[in-house]
């Protein structure tokens, strides 16, 4: 039986459409980000510590509000740095005990 696309339909095709020829045979089979990589130099330690707030407090942000607290983000460190908890899905190093 013939149906109709849905809007699921087309959005799931417009995002495999997305999909650069390397991404599908590396297995990807739809693309919701543009590529971008835009890598700094970290100098300071105050600036280490500004991209670190960035990336805990992102996923709480009023945009996409994934947890009540950055602390509770299952996906976040910030329990490691702010009250050395342990991760539960991967084993952290704290910056400052890296060789670098």
């Amino acid at each position: 039986m013939y149906r109709k696309a849905g809007q699921q339909d087309t959005i799931l095709l417009n995002l495999g459409r997305a999909c650069s020829n390397a991404d599908k045979r590396k297995g990807q089979l739809h693309k919701v980000f543009e590529t971008s990589f835009d890598a700094k130099p970290i100098f300071t330690e105050k600036f280490l510590h500004q991209k670190l707030d960035y990336i805990h407090n992102n996923p709480v942000s009023g945009k996409w509000n994934l947890a009540q607290s950055y602390i509770e983000y299952k996906h976040s460190s910030a329990g490691f740095y702010d009250q050395d908890l342990p991760h539960k899905n991967v084993e952290l190093k704290h910056y400052l005990d890296l060789e670098g």
